[in-house]
Order: C-alpha cells, then sequence, then structure tokens
C-alpha cells in the first residue's frame, strides 16, 4: 500500500481541519443551541428573487452563455455592478480592476499562493479570521502579530529575516471582524498604510462585513483611504476582497477581488489555471438580485441580525459572572468572550455540549500561535432572541459553576 504521508508535499502538514466546519455538524443535533457557526440565516435568503433569476436566465435566452465556458475576469455586468457600488464606499476604480472569486475564501487562497514563499512573514491580528490562516497555511508561511503603533518597520523585518523570508502582506478584517466583531478605526487604518508604505508590502483588507452596520457612523474602506493617499487605485497597495455571502447568498460561492490592474492581471491567469471561471449562471443570477433587491436585502437582514445582536448583549450583561469580559459589536455576526484566567474555552465547550446543549467557538482556532485559551466565539446570526436568552444563560450558568470548581 503506498505511503501517503511520504508523497504529500510539505505543504499538506500544514493543512488542518476547520473547528467550526466541524461544529456546523451540531446544528443538526435539535436539541443543541448553537452560536458556533458563523454563517448567515437561512430564513432570509432572498429565495423568491434567486427563483425569478433563474427562471429568468432560461426564459429570455440567456442559457446559453448561461451555461458555457466564460472570461476568468468574472461576468462583465456584474463587475459593472459592482463599479458602482464600490463608488457608494468611496472606491473609484474600473471594471478592469474589478476580479470575480467563487467566494472570498478563494480569493484569500489565491492571494496566499501568489504572495508568499515558504517561511515568508504575514502580518496577522490575534486573533484573527481562521478561513484566513488556512489559506495561507498552505504556502509555508511564518506569522506575525499586526499591531498599530506598537512596533517598528524593523522590529517586523527582523523578525521575519529571523525566520528565514520577508515580510509579504498584512491581512485584516477591517470591519465587524470574524471572531472578535471589532472594526478598526480610520486612525489605525492610516496608520497601516503608512507602515505598509514603510515595508512596501500590500494590505489585504477582508471587506466580508463590510455592508453588516447596525449602528455607528460608517468608516471608509481601507482602499478608499490608499486611494486618496496616492491618487488612483493604480498607484494603491491594498488589495480589497468582498463577497456576496453575507449579503445576498453564500452558497453560490460569489466573491470578488478589487486592486490594481498588475495584481488583477497574476489572479485571472491563477485562475485560468485552477477553475477557469467561477459559475457563470451564478454570477448572471446575483447580477439580477444585486440589481433589483440589493438595498432592500441588506436592511432586510440588518434588521434581523442587529436585534440578535441587542439580544445576546443584554443577556451576557444579565447571565455572564463577574471576570468575563466581551466586544460590543456595531454590526457583523460575532461577539468576541474573554473568560476568567484559569479556564479553558475547548474543555468548557466539550462539558457545554454534554450539560448544556450549547455550542460556540473556541476562541484559540483563531490565533496563530494556538494563544487565546481563555476565549470563546459567539455567533448569533442564525439564533432568534428567545435562544439566545436561553443559551447564554446556560452558558452563563456552566462558567460560574466552572469557576467554583477551579477555586
Amino acid at each position: 500500500m503506498l505511503n501517503w504521508d511520504h508523497v504529500f508535499a510539505t505543504r499538506a502538514s500544514r493543512m488542518r481541519a476547520s473547528e467550526i466546519r466541524e461544529l456546523l455538524k451540531l446544528l443538526d443535533r435539535p436539541e443543541i443551541i448553537s452560536f458556533a457557526g458563523g454563517i448567515p440565516d437561512p430564513a432570509l435568503f432572498p429565495t423568491s428573487a434567486f427563483e425569478a433569476a433563474y427562471a429568468d436566465i432560461f426564459a429570455n435566452g440567456q442559457a446559453a452563455s448561461a451555461l458555457q465556458y466564460s472570461v476568468s475576469e468574472g461576468y462583465l455586468p456584474l463587475r459593472q455592478w459592482l463599479q458602482k457600488e464600490l463608488d457608494r464606499l468611496g472606491i473609484a476604480c474600473g471594471v478592469d480592476n474589478i476580479f470575480i472569486t467563487s467566494g472570498s475564501q478563494q480569493a484569500l487562497d489565491y492571494l496566499g499562493k501568489l504572495l508568499l514563499s515558504p517561511r515568508d512573514t504575514a502580518l496577522v491580528n490575534w486573533p484573527t479570521y481562521l478561513g484566513a490562516l488556512q489559506a495561507f497555511n498552505a504556502y509555508e508561511p511564518t506569522y506575525d502579530q499586526l499591531s498599530f503603533g506598537n512596533r517598528t518597520p524593523d522590529s517586523y523585518r527582523a523578525a521575519a529575516d529571523n525566520a528565514g523570508g520577508r515580510v509579504k502582506f498584512a491581512y485584516l478584517s477591517s470591519d465587524f471582524s470574524n471572531p472578535t466583531g471589532q472594526t478598526v478605526t480610520q486612525e489605525e487604518r492610516l496608520a497601516l498604510l503608512t507602515l505598509a508604505d514603510e515595508l512596501d508590502v500590500p494590505v489585504i483588507e477582508d471587506a466580508a462585513y463590510q455592508h453588516l452596520r447596525y449602528d455607528g457612523e460608517a468608516i471608509r474602506p481601507i482602499l478608499s483611504l490608499d486611494i486618496e493617499r496616492h491618487g488612483s487605485i493604480e498607484e494603491t497597495r491594498t488589495i480589497y476582497c468582498g463577497s456576496f455571502s453575507k449579503t445576498l447568498a453564500p452558497g453560490l460561492r460569489v466573491g470578488y477581488v478589487v486592486a490594481a490592474t498588475p495584481v488583477i492581471r497574476k489572479l485571472v491567469l491563477m485562475k485560468q489555471a485552477a477553475d477557469l471561471h467561477s459559475s457563470s449562471i451564478n454570477q448572471i443570477a446575483i447580477t439580477h438580485v444585486a440589481e433589483r433587491h440589493f438595498d432592500q436585502q441588506v436592511a432586510k437582514i440588518k434588521a434581523a441580525y442587529s436585534a440578535r445582536r441587542d439580544a445576546m448583549l443584554a443577556a451576557l450583561a444579565a447571565h455572564m459572572p463577574a471576570g468575563t469580559s466581551w466586544t460590543e459589536p456595531q454590526g457583523g455576526m460575532f461577539i468576541w468572550v474573554t473568560l476568567p484566567e484559569g479556564l479553558d474555552g475547548t474543555e468548557l465547550l466539550a462539558r457545554s455540549v454534554e450539560t448544556e446543549k450549547v455550542a460556540f467557538v473556541p476562541g484559540q482556532a483563531f490565533f496563530a500561535d494556538r494563544s487565546g485559551t481563555n476565549t470563546l466565539r459567539l455567533s448569533f446570526s442564525c439564533a432568534n432572541e428567545a435562544m439566545i436568552a436561553e443559551g447564554i444563560k446556560r452558558l452563563g450558568r456552566l462558567i460560574a459553576a466552572s469557576l467554583r470548581v477551579a477555586a
């Protein structure tokens, strides 16, 4: 029998199962109240709009092109709609600056492949999006903690040199990040651009939750600030990754990258070698729905998710024992909980599923160095207010009991 471990590339050793994907299996157990999966509520999908969109494709003569091979850059009318939407966000660009991917996760994988050589350094937050770590891990980088104003460019260079490579990029989720729900301030965004200029590296801006702001003043995307600083998108170093997964539907796997054309040209070549192009019919359907329903759909999900966020924050305040703290996000899908010292999120999850029938994601999964053992991520997107109140009550009871045992 072939020894597969002997023939796998060295990068295969960096590939790990997603703790979150495994936890999603708990959603099939009706007795579990799950705050684990950071996924949209399917009850809020614009199902009838997509039903009409696919019917239109087959009724108006688009079937041949929808079912055929297409250009790697992406469906032109979709990129034209995105150009207008990006302009509303302060990102002035042309259609040639927009590239369609199979979800923003594919964008992260392509960018890791494009930018990272083994032992190069990626600057990421502590904690950061687990999917980004999984995408980048295949290209065998090292990680360093991205901080705003606390370190000099030379300290990053020295650490990267000691690891055997160079600093290649800074990656961050700018608004209502997964997992913490926190937003990068405008001052921090500007400081990051200054750091990136001094290091001469790109900034990868993950904007998956850009449209899910429930309160507070909107902050301009990093790419918008970069364009203002340098005069044109062609002079910028920011690579903006967006998605329709959190606004319209994740199952269609339609995301996009916005960047200077030298980056887009390389990504197009990578897509030609990987999967040729994203699904034609799904891109056309997304265009139909976005053109007719995008603002209405965003308003609907914002109303639902903001009420659930408020319910979770109220329940945390009512039921969490002293010594427990949490973020208060202005949007997105997540609240980040820091447990009292001595408690372990992974151990707590095992007891929670067994005794209280509540699921969440242990925070350690989101740290490149596997620290953060006393943290956890809660998602409020797929639970109604009554489930949230009951689930947080149970979780608070378990944490309090665990503290008594530890004492």
